[in-house]
Order: C-alpha cells, then structure tokens, then sequence
C-alpha cells in the first residue's frame, strides 16, 4: 500500500487518517512514542550474515506495506538497507495483527524473527515479535516520484535523507573523505587542534564578515573567517604539523559554489614550502578519490576528470596572455590595458587588489581534464604569503583547479614581522575597516619557523567526488530563506 499525494487536499486526508490510526493504537493500548528496543542488528549485517533460520532482531522504518488476507508482507528500512518481512496472523497473534492493520508508511517499529527464503530467493525475515516505536504523521513523497522539489529538499532534508538514497551516498561519501584526510594527516604525525570561531579581528582571509556582540566583555567579535592566524600562532609555540577541520563563516552570497558557513580543512608544516603543499595536496585528493570512488578517474558534471596526471600553470603567466599585464606594470597601464579588453572598471581611485579581484576569476582555468595548480600570484592577492626572492611582486603561492572550481589554495607561509607589518599597512590604506592584528604581528616576532601552508574546501571537494552540481547537495542543512 504505496501513498501518493497529488494536492494539498489530499495531503491533509493522509495526515488527518494518520491521526486516528494514532488514535487507535493508543485504543489499543499502545504507546505510540514510549518503547525502546536496544541491541538490534542492522539491515546490512543480516544480509551479509544470512543463515536461515537464524533469529535476528532488528528496528526501521515500514516502507511498503501488503496485506494478503491473514498474512503481511512489509519492507523494513534503516540506515543501511532494506528488507522484506512476513507477518502470519497465527505467529505474531491477533492482537499484534489488529495493530499492523493500522500502521502506515514511514512508522517505526522494532521486530524479532527468524530468516528465510521466500520462493523467488528473497530474503526474508519471518517475524514472531513486533513492536511499534515511532508513529509517522506525516506521509512521505511517493517513493517512485521522490521528493523532487530542490528547494523542499534542502529545507526538509531529513525527509529527503528517509526517501532519496542517492542524497543519503552522498553524505556518506562526505564523511569518507574526511576520514581518509584525517587518517592520512595522523599517519604523518599531524595533530588535529581546535581554535576560536569568535575573532577580535575578522582575518586570515579575504572575505565580509559576520559580526556579533559579546555581553560580558561588551567587545564586538567576528564569525571567522579563516583560522589562520590562529594555526599559525601555533607554529611559533612549537606544534610544527598541524591542521583543524573547522566550519568558517562568510557573509556573502549564495550560489552554486558558496554558503555562508562552510567547512574546510587547513593543514601547516613547519620547515615545508609551497611546493611540499602542493605534493601534499595531491596526496590528499588522489587518496580520497580511492577511498571514496576506488578510483582516480570519475566524471564531473558531464566531463572526465583524471587524477592521475596534475598539470601547472604560472598566474603571471596567465595575465600575460589574457590582458598583456606584467607584474611590474604601473597602475596607469592596468588600467589601460583592462580597459581595452572590455573590462569595466568603476570610479577614479582603484588599487592592483581590487583590479586582480575583478578579473581574477577571468583567468581561471575551466576546461581542464586533469587538476590544475596555478602557481606564482600577484603579491597583491597574498597579503599572507612569502614573496619570491628572484621575483619581486610574485608570491610563492598556488591555487588548486579540478572541474573549473577553485578546490584548494596553498603557499609558502610569511613569517618576516616587518614585512607582514607592512603589508597589514598597505591593506589599511586600501580598505579604512581593516585592522593591523597586533597580537599576530609580536606573534611573528618571537619567531615562526619557515612553513607551507595549505586549505582545502571539504564542500567543493565532495561535489567533485560525487558529481554534484550545488554546494547545497553536499550540505546537510544549507542556509535558506525564511519559509
């Protein structure tokens, strides 16, 4: 007995009928909401452990429901898989009968029984103990149409989890490839640390900030952003390979590739380089691609990715060929040149920073089959990396590519106090809201040694690995307007 809904009327009927099934079993004498039912095995387990005969007890969610005259047959659901239960009126006893008769779809219940083959092979469990745990007052999408609306979805994730599987594999792949990044880090002698999501100083990144009020300390603090400095800061204390998953927060727009509050992870080493993140990089991606998929060729959005072979491409390069723009060029002449090429370019006072923030994204490789590192950045998008002693105005930084989308971002880490002071100094002229983050800067001064530093989006990574077109499929619960 599959429900489908097709108007808001008929809707109401189902949820108005599921009342009065709860209404009967508590009539009854059940509790529709009061049993436990500990020490179950799961779907999974009984299926890869079938011996018939053997006693199984187990717990789901009912999603198909058939009665045949003194017999039902019932699909019990879990977190990891299906199976068929049988239910005779003369094993379970009447009264248990009276109560099947009223459950629905999506009600939870715990059963016991014995396994078996049904004539067609299936396996099946022959129950002789029944319980209900949960009563469903909601009817769920109906299962051959699914819940297809994405804004619904996103919003009642949990009813997109019960009735999508597809949705489900993916946050089970999400957390596969946290696990292989965390085991792969550990395994080097990395340590996992935790720092501060409220900041005195809103840094580490670019990026607009939320901003909160502490009572108690009346002081404003921000949502971070990034946590860098912090990470840092443990440099200098002497923890020399460390690396924090964190949620990060930016209050911005949302899109396809962006929610305000998302994950990623951000990994230092002392006495590493930007080239040592950029093999760790690699390391990283290629094994979660074999944890996660068994292999290291997939699709994207209708296109092959290989990550067998990652190709490198110089930023400074790049600029060259598309606006003729070198380095050193003055101001006058990105303008000029910028504007030649159609690019537009507003009011009369503009930096290189905000030129590069223009036409930055331009630039980025799109069409690529295999990962692309795009290295050697304009020292005015890296206010935190170390500039290249044989290439003034070129930082020792890269940015990561896989699908045309912006994966992962690495260099090598600054650690001259002077020259950070200064930096912080000309982000202060550019910008009158930014803050020189004193406590960084005599951080620095009691020395940090020489190190690569690297970030990775956990979200951007999972969309790549499991072939999603949003942000907001590889999110549990994405930011949304109010209903």
């Amino acid at each position: 007995m599959d429900e489908k809904i097709t108007n808001a009327e008929e809707k109401n009927d189902l949820i108005e009928q599921r009342y009065k099934n709860l209404k009967k079993l508590e009539e009854l004498g059940i509790d529709p909401f009061g049993a436990q039912f500990p020490d179950t095995e799961q779907v999974s387990s009984v299926k890869g452990n079938f011996a018939e005969g053997r006693e199984v007890r187990m717990a789901g969610r009912i999603m198909a429901k058939r009665i045949m005259g003194k017999s039902v047959f019932m699909d019990l659901k879990d977190s990891t898989g299906k199976i068929q239960l049988y239910l005779k009126k003369d094993k379970v006893g009447e009264d248990v009968f009276e109560i099947i008769k009223v459950l629905d779809i999506g009600d939870i219940v715990g059963i016991s029984g014995d396994l078996f083959k049904t004539r067609s092979g299936e396996e099946t469990v022959q129950v002789t103990g029944f319980m209900v745990l949960s009563k469903s007052l909601h009817p769920l999408p109906e299962k051959w149409h699914g819940l297809k609306d994405v804004e619904v979805r996103y919003r009642q994730r949990y009813v997109d989890l019960i009735v999508n599987d597809d949705a489900r594999e993916i946050f089970k792949s999400r957390i596969g490839i946290i696990k292989s990044i965390r085991e792969l880090l550990d395994g080097q002698g990395f340590l996992e640390v935790e720092t501060p999501m409220m900041h005195p100083i809103a840094g580490g990144a670019a990026g607009k900030p939320f901003k909160t009020h502490h009572e108690t300390l009346d002081m404003d603090l921000f949502l971070r952003i990034a946590p860098e400095i912090y990470l840092k800061k443990l440099l200098v204390g002497g923890f020399e390979k460390v690396y924090e998953i964190n949620r990060s927060f930016r209050n911005e727009g949302i899109s396809t590739r962006h929610n305000p509050e998302f994950t990623m992870i951000e990994i230092y080493k002392a006495y590493s380089d930007c080239a040592g993140m950029m093999e760790l990089t690699e390391e990283l991606i290629r094994n979660a691609a074999k944890k996660v998929l068994g292999s290291e060729q997939f699709e994207y959005q209708g296109r092959e990715i290989d990550l067998s072979h990652w190709k490198k491409i110089s930023f400074e390069d790049l600029m060259k060929e598309h606006y003729d723009i070198s380095v050193d060029d003055p101001l006058s002449a990105w303008v000029e040149k910028l504007k030649k090429k159609g690019i537009e370019i507003e009011g009369d006072k503009v930096s290189k920073t905000q030129l590069l923030n223009i036409v930055g994204d331009l630039v980025e490789p799109e069409a690529e089959k295999h990962p692309v590192f795009v290295f050697d950045m304009f020292k005015e998008l890296s206010p935190l990396a170390k500039e290249k002693k044989d290439q003034p105005g070129i930082t020792d930084r890269f940015e990561l590519f896989i699908g045309g989308m912006e994966i992962a971002n690495a260099y090598s880490e600054l650690n001259d106090p002077i020259d950070q002071r200064r930096r912080f100094e000309a982000q202060v002229k550019e910008d009158p809201d930014a803050k020189i983050d004193e406590d960084f800067i005599r951080a620095l001064e009691y020395g940090m040694p020489p190190a690569g530093g690297l970030g990775i989006g956990i979200d951007r990574l999972t969309m790549i690995l499991t072939n999603s077109a949003s942000i907001r499929e590889v999110i549990l619960f994405p930011q949304m307007r109010p209903e």
